[in-house]
């Protein structure tokens, strides 16, 4: 089954990021596109039969005895679609927002079938992407845990347990800080000691992958362990996430409704980072208003088709990137220009109208000139999903280098080429 489009909308100046739309790619909002929902009505049917219930269980204890990394609440849950024999444990676990500010994260623990290696079961923490900005877009509150077949599922078949963060404000009481690479970043780091204290046949070492907005979050990690220096860390695969913005934010003020759709997301992650932040100090039109029902009614199907049909008329206030909290969501998430530690591996596909190439290209360039290392690869004709799904085999052959302690080649001499 076709995917939704997991799009890292990253208003970041300067250098940052992921965004739909880059390099003039202005993607109409089509209602005879396959796999995607017709009419309003249509996605939420679509998401309703994917829909589990937001419980108890999300709901946060205090984290005054706690600290980031520590297990607040685990259950085992048998709702997922999930390979035969493999089994699920939800956990709630203490994080840290943007800002460190302590919140509570959701996420799930997916074990692979059969008994442990040993020394434990492999570990990668799970970045997604974008699923929606509601509390009820938790991949954990949905049956496929949104990504399905698109490279989850076959990291659990391959043998690896795989620890999958919601994010902060996803299934528990927000706001989500939506593509701030620092938020979700911390809540990868964060999910790892959680998960080994709910599941004890996990290995110590672990690896982290992301797609899209998760892709933008490995960028986080590998800055964070600059400080953190976790001796069990091996390395971060960012996937289809990273590319340049800034020149492509005029050509968005007389989109598709396709755009004014991410557009919306933009604004509540500025918002979520400022509060003082307005929606109305960024958007007009058609995107206001649809602005409280596109963050609270649905998740991406619903943001998606409530766009359906649309173009035309200007979706953005004049001189919006001036406002200084903007600007301060522009420099928290700048890509490249921040010490990194670790392996790092940059994949992106060559036909991605999500986070064009050129924007990623751009991107590895820029840390390759600030001294870091990292490896590239993209993908010949593939779009930002595919890329994903299809670059799986790789990310999976290039962990267990890493796992077997195999050298790290710095690429950067070719990737910045």
């Amino acid at each position: 089954m076709h995917k939704p489009l997991r799009i890292a909308v990253h208003a970041a100046a300067g250098a940052i990021l992921s965004a739909t739309l880059l390099a003039g790619a202005v993607i109409p909002a089509r209602a005879d596109t396959p796999g995607l929902p017709r009419s309003l009505a249509e996605a939420v049917a679509m998401e309703r039969a994917d829909a589990l219930p937001n419980s108890a269980f999300y709901k946060a204890p205090s984290l005054k005895a706690s600290k980031p990394g520590d297990l607040l609440r685990e259950a085992a849950f048998d709702g997922y679609a999930i390979p035969e024999g493999s089994r699920a444990i939800r956990i709630l676990y203490h994080s840290l927002d943007a800002t460190e500010h302590d919140v509570a994260t959701s996420a799930v623990v997916l074990i692979p079938a059969g008994r442990p290696p040993a020394g434990g079961w492999p570990v990668i923490a799970w970045a997604h992407g974008t699923s929606g900005v509601a509390q009820q877009c938790a991949p954990s509150l949905a049956k496929s845990m949104v990504y399905g077949e698109e490279g989850l599922m076959p990291m659990v078949r391959a043998g690896f347990a795989v620890v999958a963060t919601d994010y902060h404000g996803l299934g528990t009481q927000g706001p989500h800080q939506y593509v701030n690479k620092l938020a979700q970043a911390r809540d990868v780091i964060y999910s790892v000691p959680a998960a080994r204290a709910a599941v004890p046949s996990l290995a110590r070492k672990w690896t982290a992958i992301g797609h899209s907005q998760g892709g933008i979050a490995m960028w986080g990690v590998a800055e964070l362990q600059t400080t953190l220096k976790d001796p069990d860390y091996l390395g971060a695969i960012s996937v289809a996430g990273a590319g340049e913005l800034r020149d492509t934010l005029s050509a968005m003020d007389q989109p598709s409704g396709f755009a004014a759709f991410y557009l919306i997301y933009m604004a509540y992650a500025i918002h979520a980072l400022t509060p003082e932040f307005k929606p109305s100090d960024m958007l007009v039109g058609k995107a206001l208003s649809r602005y409280p029902a596109a963050t609270t009614h649905g998740c991406w199907n619903y943001a998606y088709a409530s766009f359906i049909g649309d173009s035309g008329g200007k979706v953005l206030k004049a001189n919006w990137t001036k406002h200084p909290a903007v600007q301060k969501f522009f420099s928290a998430n700048e890509l490249g220009g921040k010490p990194m530690a670790g392996p790092f591996f940059v994949i992106a596909g060559e036909a991605d109208e999500t986070v064009p190439l050129a924007g990623v290209k751009a991107t590895v360039a820029k840390a390759c000139a600030a001294g870091f290392s990292l490896a590239f690869r993209y993908y010949p004709g593939l779009d930002h999903d595919p890329t994903m799904e299809q670059s799986t085999p790789d990310q999976l052959a290039w962990v267990r280098d890493r796992i077997a302690g195999k050298p790290f080649a710095n690429e950067c001499p070719v990737a910045s080429r």
